[in-house]
């Protein structure tokens, strides 16, 4: 009896331990599948929701692409609002908290993170976001309101853990966070992000002025902006497009800098490094391009874009088609493209009457000023001979799951905030204050109210020409290049933009005195003297980051607008290496197609390694293991094709060659960590021109003080180094070698992918996956040297999207992005379209209802509430 009592005893413990077990692992299960599916958005049937006044119907296709049809624009850019936020919720609360200097309500304090929360705030983003609201036209405050209203009835209508995962896993580690209603400033906010990241981001008069001091302006020109190879390589307007008697303006001795050898280097302390949210921005670029019917078998245009942004995880751009149309039948908006998950309308893509496109231009909009602040009254400073009174505000950083808050004083000048005090003091953890021993104000075109959501609605429902140049005229900051075709045959480019005009010995390129008005932006030029071209003779337009124009330009900018000032729009932009390689491609081919433009968005070779290569050639090897390599690289055709085993070794001796000839002269124990020798497209030109100068001080090795090191010296220890690097990468077999297994995309998804946790980054970071492509190649993949902790040739950024646009029928249009429409981890469109991204895929870009009706998977229809 005891031991049948004993053992019955044993088998209820087991059988309640089994128990336990079970719910706990179906506890478990239930809370993982909520924490993972619960989010998940509903994308069938039929819903009541309040604030529309008729039913509208979202149709999404087999990538979950929405196309919206209805019957008012109220409607229409509700729904729009509904959808993005349906889809990349988390995406817009993070970016309306970058933009507002809050990420730390998000993440918990982090020292990275809040040296960009305290840049960001001391800028003033959401200050004049919301003044921007404001100042809107009525049309375009209302398409913003209505927006926002479809945003918030989406968010309203689930559970706080139903809205994104990241919710809930942030919620585990003790981050609860208050989830606010969408405001227009909300979206406006973001247009100032894009600003910076493709402006100021990538600025670098703090860096070029602390180098005049440490190498001297020459070495340092040299290596930051060697002469732009006007006539080698192709401007986007050419001389043939100007009409002029020809330049007498040397662009590069109209280079002027005020520079008094002070000592900067051991007092200026730098912009804070806030690539860690935009991705790297030095290198980075975009194609366009357009032909005429004359150049393309349908007898009508085609235009091509491909923005090259950071990568990240879910993509940057979300794809749809907005059609409106009455009862009636009559059509008020049909327009489809990308456009950003914070923003209603389209931004890049087409309507029913011209299609366009959009690269960066890079004109240089930022400046830095040095301030005198009154030493008796650190609230005033110096302003032609007498003191005036700086605009003081309070900041406030607060962190999520922490009652700590930071009250921060931000002053203002007439030229801008000054934007280094309140300094982290890397050893203490706290903030310095107030700087009145070198403050540098920030005079920035986007700190002033801006257009440019009006900009982007006027582009929208543009039926021709005028009428598009017209809607330009409000897109201010960003500065781009806008390619253009109709349907009526023509192709257009147009650049807008809030263009500073200097002083004549102001180059914009180091930081300027800010005391007098010696050097104060004389105004800026007017949009009807920027570059425009209608239908040049050539049949193309090509831009990819490159000069916009010829010097020529700049001298009947002279003669209009008067002479003796600075009209130069950049000395910084990118160095024509992938402007030459389109131009070429274009002109190879006799009549264009949709696959012939897809060719060349998928297009890898390297121009650059293409001129050097006679160097190697020409390289005295006493190693015959060494030799032998060599020639064989010697063989190579130059495309980083993924699967190319010599891309490998120059690519080695490519980041080794960085290090060997630039980064021992430019490292120097009071500059900062990232000032170094990337491999960019200006290095690339840099390199070329030095290797015509083989005794030019740069090849010196100055860490061998015994022996001065010439070209050769320099490129034989590199080539010794990039051997041994890709042996011990992949091993003795070089045959076996394939660039994608070093260069390789992982998308990370923030803050989650960068967590720490391995569980959890798997759970949103997507990759590695094996690309081709490499900085300046078409196929822009790019990699960094020496770039943080990433691996060596991890890409950077990335062409975010690819785009052509057929103007003879636009049902035969194609695009694809990065990653997938959804910001939904566990989503089937999260990662959908990695792989036909990386394999230069496309989908059809649908336009017309009929081709919806066929292809759409989902359904689902908004019809108003009851009391609507």
């Amino acid at each position: 009896m005891p031991k049948t009592r004993k053992g019955k005893i044993v088998g209820i413990v087991l059988i309640a331990l089994v128990a336990i077990i079970v719910i706990v692992l179906v506890g478990g299960y239930i809370f993982y599948r909520d924490l993972t599916r619960g989010p998940l958005p509903r994308h069938e049937g039929e819903l009541q929701v309040e604030g529309i006044n008729d039913s509208v119907e979202i149709m999404r296709d087999e990538l979950g692409i929405p196309h919206i049809y209805a019957s008012n624009l109220h409607d229409l850019f509700f729904a729009q609002g509904y959808t993005q936020a349906q889809d990349r919720w988390w995406q817009m609360e993070f970016w309306r908290h970058i933009g507002s200097g809050r990420i730390e309500e998000l993440t918990g304090r982090n020292d990275d993170v809040l040296e960009a929360d305290l840049l960001i705030r001391t800028l003033g983003w959401r200050q004049l976001a919301e003044r921007e609201v404001e100042l809107l036209d009525s049309d375009t405050r209302t398409a913003l309101l209505d927006f926002a209203d479809g945003v918030n009835a989406y968010i309203s209508s689930r559970n706080y853990g139903d809205l994104a995962l990241e919710y809930g896993v942030l919620k585990l580690t003790g981050k609860s966070i208050k989830i606010e209603p969408w405001t227009p400033a909300d979206t406006l906010v973001w247009a100032k992000v894009m600003a910076w990241d493709l402006g100021p981001m990538v600025n670098s008069e703090e860096t070029r002025a602390k180098l005049y001091e440490a190498i001297g302006q020459k070495m340092t020109d040299q290596w930051m902006t060697p002469p732009w190879p006007y006539g080698e390589k192709p401007t986007i307007l050419q001389t043939d497009d100007i009409d002029t008697n020809g330049s007498t303006t040397d662009i590069m001795t109209s280079n002027k800098t005020w520079f008094e050898g002070e000592d900067i280097l051991a007092s200026f302390s730098a912009l804070p490094d806030i690539s860690f949210v935009f991705g790297k921005g030095r290198g980075l670029g975009s194609n366009n391009w357009v032909v005429s019917g004359n150049l393309t078998e349908s007898g009508m245009p085609l235009l091509a874009n491909d923005p090259h942004l950071g990568i990240q995880m879910p993509s940057i751009w979300y794809e749809i088609g907005l059609h409106c149309q009455t009862h009636s039948g009559e059509s008020i908006l049909d327009v489809v493209g990308f456009t950003f998950a914070p923003m209603p309308g389209i931004v890049i893509g087409h309507n029913s009457y011209i299609a366009w496109g959009v690269t960066n231009n890079g004109s240089d909009v930022f400046d830095l000023y040095r301030i005198r602040v009154n030493p008796d009254n650190p609230f005033q400073y110096e302003w032609n001979g007498s003191w005036r009174d700086m605009t003081v505000r309070e900041e406030t950083i607060r962190f999520a799951g922490s009652s700590e808050t930071i009250t921060i004083q931000v002053r203002e000048t007439h030229l801008g905030p000054i934007i280094n005090d309140n300094k982290l003091d890397e050893e203490t953890g706290k903030l310095t204050g107030l700087n009145n021993e070198d403050p540098m104000a920030a005079h920035w075109t986007a700190l002033q109210p801006c257009t440019l959501a009006r900009a982007v609605m006027s582009i929208d429902k543009a039926e021709n020409w005028d009428e598009f140049r017209n809607a330009l005229r409000y897109w201010d900051v960003p500065s781009q290049n806008f390619v253009y075709a109709d349907i009526e045959g023509n192709i257009g480019y147009q650049m807008p933009g809030r263009i500073p005009i200097r002083v004549e010995n102001h180059s914009g390129l180091v930081p300027v005195p800010g005391w007098t008005d010696e050097f104060e932006w004389q105004g800026f030029i007017p949009f009807d003297k920027l570059p425009s071209i209608l239908n040049p003779e050539r049949g193309y337009i090509v831009t990819a980051n490159q000069q916009v124009v010829p010097p020529e330009y700049y001298d009947w900018l002279a003669q209009e607008l008067g002479e003796g000032r600075n009209y130069v729009f950049s000395l910084e932009c990118d160095y024509g290496y992938r402007a030459q390689r389109i131009t070429d491609m274009l002109k190879e081919t006799p009549k264009h197609t949709i696959e012939s433009f897809q060719r060349i968005h998928g297009d890898n070779k390297s121009l650059s390694a293409e001129e050097l290569m006679p160097y190697l050639a020409s390289l005295y090897l006493d190693d015959a293991e060494l030799a032998d390599a060599r020639n064989w690289l010697l063989e190579w055709d130059f495309y980083f094709d993924r699967d190319s085993s010599r891309a490998v070794l120059y690519a080695e001796f490519w980041a080794r060659l960085m290090d060997n000839l630039f980064n021992d002269q430019i490292f120097h124990e009071e500059l900062d960590e990232d000032v170094k020798a990337y491999g960019t497209d200006a290095e690339m030109r840099a390199v070329y021109l030095l290797m015509e100068d083989p005794r030019n001080a740069w090849w010196d090795d100055i860490r061998t003080t015994d022996v001065v090191e010439t070209r050769d010296d320099v490129l034989l220890k590199s080539l010794q180094e990039g051997y041994a690097s890709a042996r011990a990468d992949l091993g003795k077999d070089r045959e076996k070698w394939k660039w994608g297994d070093l260069h390789k995309a992982t998308f990370v998804s923030m803050p989650l992918g960068e967590s720490g946790v391995w569980f959890i980054e798997r759970m949103v970071n997507r990759g590695a996956f094996a690309v081709g492509g490499s900085m300046a190649t078409v196929n822009n993949t790019a990699w960094l040297v020496n770039y943080k902790d990433k691996g060596l040739f991890d890409v950077i950024f990335l062409p975010s999207m690819r785009m052509v646009c057929d103007l003879s029928d636009f049902t035969r249009s194609v695009s694809m992005h990065t990653t997938g429409q959804s910001g939904h981890p566990y989503s089937p469109h999260y990662a959908d379209m990695i792989d036909p991204w990386r394999n230069i895929e496309y989908h059809s870009m649908l336009w017309t209802r009929q081709q919806v009706d066929v292809s759409h998977v989902d359904l689902i229809v908004l019809n108003p509430a009851h009391g609507s």
